[in-house]
């Protein structure tokens, strides 16, 4: 709910200040908050320990009501945050209670610090079962995939030889499933039953769908190499990644349920509740627009959709690679807004042509000579035409392109710098497939994406 209700600008400064600590800070700055009330309710509770001691009952309830409200929750969501406030208020009420005895010796109570050291213990045991009761349950509506994969009826090509140039600090051309970015809203990863998973395709069509996990593996599923970006990238950040991608593509799905005339939207909504808003367009033109069950030959990771996902091609992910996926809703962009546009964001979201320096790193010493210069450009379902690196803001060069399996992957890229003596900035720029070249300007990521030139310094001493 915290973070549903943050603003986009505050959730576009910590993704870029934080990256993937982003929501480790929020969970600590709630943390802090929430100590600061507790205190708050501790010095008033000197004077009227009920009111304290209701406040935090409320907090707990409040707590417990948004918990089983959440999308795909039930009642066991709400125990822990129950069980911890009423554990909470007892326990201040003994706190209270131990404090007025040490204030007004005549008043002492029976055994008053061994009561107190006694049910603080008691207290602490039962909010700890309350929340291990809380998880365990939460633990049993997720079961680990055991399931083995089909095999495709239309495999991946293999990579060609040349696709990864194999520098040393070059972002490797597959980004292996562990270290692949995640940016979601989610502050705990939905566990879904693959069991209990259902996909609905609903709205604007002629025969609603629903599919369970062993009908979408008994589809014809296909293998494509496609690249993700997210829209919250700065010039020359992280969040980008290459992945072989198995699923069924969803072109197939809903021309099975028949899309009627006038929707323009794909609405599809997460077991978390998180809507993406896909053009409709770029769903039904031919592209490699898949449902997709596996990444790099594996079932999905939890973190990154498990037991399925969406994954189009040439959008940046907010607008097309929803993860645990519920619900595909044929609707129009009138009708209906998606999480983050109804934030401000685009809501059509196609990724920008963009390019970035790996290799030297940013601020490194390098020796005089000749100095590998490398990196990596994408413009996904345009391709990447031409890479051009310049020093000091000299003339541009054309860099030397790696082998691609298609348009929708990124391409690495590399330059012989000769480096002389002294500080230097270097710069890239590339050119998509359709002829244009990337942005000069600098403009920050919201609302449809960062554009302008990456560009690092290094010293030659």
């Amino acid at each position: 709910m915290v973070i549903d209700a943050t603003p986009a600008v505050l959730k576009d400064f910590a993704i870029r200040t934080f990256g993937v600590y982003d929501k480790a800070v929020l969970i600590g700055g709630m943390v802090l908050v929430v100590a600061a009330i507790a205190m708050a309710l501790g010095r008033a509770a000197e004077r009227r320990p009920g009111f304290a001691a209701a406040a935090i009952g409320c907090a707990g309830t409040v707590a417990a009501v948004v918990a089983a409200g959440r999308p795909g929750a039930s009642w066991l969501d709400a125990v822990p945050s129950v069980v911890s406030g009423l554990a909470g208020a007892a326990a201040l009420l003994l706190a209270v209670a131990l404090r007025g005895e040490r204030a007004w010796p005549k008043r002492r109570l029976p055994g008053g610090r061994r009561l107190f050291l006694a049910g603080s213990f008691g207290l602490l045991v039962t909010a700890a079962a309350g929340g291990v009761i809380g998880r365990v349950a939460g633990a049993g509506r997720a079961v680990a995939a055991t399931f083995r994969l089909p095999r495709p009826v239309i495999p991946a090509k293999p990579l060609p030889a040349g696709a990864d140039l194999r520098i040393p600090g070059l972002t490797p051309f597959t980004t292996p499933n562990r270290d692949f970015y995640r940016v979601d809203t989610a502050l705990v990863v939905p566990r879904v039953d693959p069991s209990d998973w259902t996909l609905r395709i609903t709205g604007m069509v002629d025969r609603p769908l629903e599919i369970d996990l062993e009908d979408l593996l008994a589809r014809p599923l296909v293998e494509r190499d496609i690249t993700l970006t997210c829209v919250s990238n700065e010039v020359g950040g992280p969040y980008a990644g290459h992945a072989r991608w198995l699923g069924a593509p969803l072109l197939n799905l809903l021309r099975e349920a028949g899309v009627r005339r006038g929707a323009d939207q794909l609405l599809s909504t997460s077991a978390d509740g998180f809507t993406c808003g896909t053009p409709l367009t770029a769903v039904m033109d031919g592209r490699d627009a898949l449902l997709a069950v596996a990444m790099n030959g594996e079932v999905l990771p939890a973190e990154h959709g498990f037991p399925a996902r969406m994954v189009v091609p040439g959008l940046y992910g907010y607008a097309s690679a929803t993860k645990w996926v519920v619900e595909l809703k044929l609707t129009t962009f009138a009708a209906e807004q998606a999480y983050w546009v109804r934030r401000g964001w685009a809501a059509d979201g196609p990724v920008k042509t963009m390019s970035r320096i790996d290799v030297p790193a940013p601020l490194a010493r390098v020796a005089p000579g000749p100095v590998q210069v490398a990196g990596v450009a994408w413009a996904q379902h345009r391709g990447v035409a031409a890479v051009e690196v310049r020093a000091d803001g000299g003339p541009w060069s054309q860099a030397r392109l790696a082998d691609v399996p298609g348009v929708d992957t990124w391409r690495q890229w590399a330059w012989t710098w000769q480096a002389t003596p002294g500080t230097h900035r270097l710069e890239v720029r590339a050119t998509d497939g359709a002829g244009r070249t990337q942005q000069m300007a600098r403009v920050p990521p919201f609302p449809d994406g960062a554009t302008g030139h990456h560009s690092i310094v290094v010293t030659v001493p």
